[in-house]
């Protein structure tokens, strides 16, 4: 493919590969063209609300049904759109080829009838989607409730092509209408599933509430248009503090924003670790996929590990094993999970060289071929650089106990890692009241459901308007008009 292609909006239906402008990737090493968005912005929002009265008539069998149609269609070895998503990514995207590869082969079991059934009944629940739930209070009067599909707009990250097909996953189970920004580094995954369910449902209803397009973020022309409450009634935004600190100045009441925004994660290592060389082993392959996965560019990826070797001249020697076992197993991982990074971080790895001067207070292992590292720390404090770390670059910091864990989880955390089991049975009634959203298995901080919470929301319930019918008889709920004959009885 050349360095350049064409992201054509989707519009309900129908692609839109007109008035094209040039836009410039992240990378720097590509252009792409989309359509100006000054002369569309205007036709992306429902015309009224009432245009969504159709995903009414849609029962959600149907939706399982279009939805598993839409999987089996999403493969990538014969699905031209994927392809050409594909193509586009290795231009715009810093990930490998074999990754990128790879997290389109994943998208089919996403949309399978099982999974999606799954998610629905765990993240909202089938019956308030289906339609009014029967609640009786304790005062006497009957609510009917249910769950209803919001005007919703999504920002989402570009770090692989399962995040833009959980984003449209999502909307279409609570029967969202959707307006997708797409991102500059992942630019036409969105674009091509939203082409293949036009494929498989036609005209459907699903389809028709399904729009992407891409407009350089910040551009005021298009996002004053588009988001105010009249046209939009929540934004779902992902990405970085600036881009997600850009969207509050247009909350307002009746336009709420839904943030999944940047988190960093980490580990814990317990004693347990150090038993033999064969635990060690173990528990070194395990750290390294959660710093090895997507090269570490995801927010679950592990950065700093603590380990509870003790800071003695034994736990410090135990430390500095397990940090070059890491390294050494994180150079096994294949290709489709890790691989030196396309594009280094030249000041992290500057950062790193500096460290490799201090041997009384770090110990590096690798790194000089910018393939990845692992710095031990000689002492129990994580390197300052320590926000920078990506690249497979992570740091091993032995500790002599929990509370110095504790002091470093804050709002920011996400994921951490845990081993073995039993200290994070011990710990998870703890680190989530300083911060941490997420305790896993050591091994599993990317390896994520769809079917939990994410960032300690559940984004999926809160795209949904939670809607009352009310039922008050009179003669068993006390109206305010009687307050006065009762306080007389």
């Amino acid at each position: 493919m050349s360095s350049s292609y064409t992201v054509p909006i989707f519009l309900r239906g129908e692609v839109i590969t007109e008035d094209l402008v040039t836009f410039g990737t992240r990378s720097g090493g590509a252009e792409f063209a989309a359509p100006d968005m000054s002369k569309y912005v205007d036709r992306l929002p429902l015309a009224s609300p009432m245009a969504m009265a159709d995903l009414y008539d849609v029962g959600f069998d149907e939706i399982l049904d279009v939805l598993q149609a839409l999987g089996d269609a999403l493969v990538f070895d014969t699905n031209p759109h994927l392809q050409e998503a594909y193509e586009a990514a290795r231009l715009a995207n810093p990930l490998p080829d074999d990754m990128l590869r790879t997290s389109y082969q994943i998208l089919k079991p996403l949309f399978a009838r099982a999974n999606v059934l799954e998610i629905a009944d765990s993240q909202v629940g089938l019956d308030y989607l289906n339609g009014w739930v029967s609640q009786k209070h304790v005062d006497g009067r009957e609510l009917r409730v249910r769950a209803f599909g919001s005007r919703v707009l999504h920002i989402p990250a570009g770090n692989g092509g399962l995040v833009s097909a959980v984003t449209i996953l999502r909307s279409v189970i609570t029967r969202c209408d959707a307006i997708i920004k797409a991102p500059s580094n992942d630019p036409l995954t969105a674009v091509a599933i939203a082409r293949t369910l036009a494929d498989v449902a036609p005209d459907h209803p699903i389809t028709r509430h399904l729009v992407v397009a891409y407009w350089k973020g910040g551009d005021t022309d298009v996002e004053e248009a588009l988001y105010k409450p009249e046209h939009i009634e929540k934004i779902v935004a992902w990405g970085g503090l600036a881009s997600v600190k850009h969207v509050t100045k247009y909350i307002q009441p009746g336009l709420e924003m839904i943030a999944l925004d940047p988190k960093r994660s980490a580990t814990i290592i317990g004693r347990e670790a150090f038993a033999d060389e064969a635990t060690m082993r173990e528990v070194a392959s395990r750290a390294a996929v959660d710093i090895g996965v997507a090269n570490q560019e995801g927010c679950a990826n592990a950065r700093v590990i603590y380990v509870m070797s003790g800071t003695d001249e034994a736990g410090i020697a135990n430390a500095n094993r397990l940090g070059e076992l890491i390294y050494d197993e994180m150079l096994k991982l294949p290709a489709f999970i890790s691989t030196p990074s396309r594009y280094p971080n030249r000041d992290l790895f500057e950062q790193l060289e500096s460290t490799r001067m201090t041997e009384d207070w770090y110990r590096v292992y690798g790194g000089e071929n910018r393939e990845g590292a692992i710095v031990v720390s000689q002492f129990d404090e994580a390197v300052d650089y320590s926000p920078m770390l990506t690249n497979r670059v992570a740091n091993v910091v032995p500790v002599d106990s929990i509370d110095k864990v504790t002091d470093a989880v804050n709002a920011y955390t996400q994921t951490i890692g845990i081993y073995p089991e039993s200290l994070k049975r011990e710990l998870r009634d703890r680190l989530p009241l300083f911060g941490a959203q997420r305790l896993t298995s050591l091994g599993y901080a990317c390896n994520v459901a769809i079917a939990m919470p994410q960032d300690a929301i559940e984004p999926i319930r809160r795209m949904c308007k939670w809607i009352v019918d009310e039922e008050c008889d009179p003669d068993v709920v006390i109206p305010l008009w009687r307050l006065g004959e009762v306080a007389q009885v």
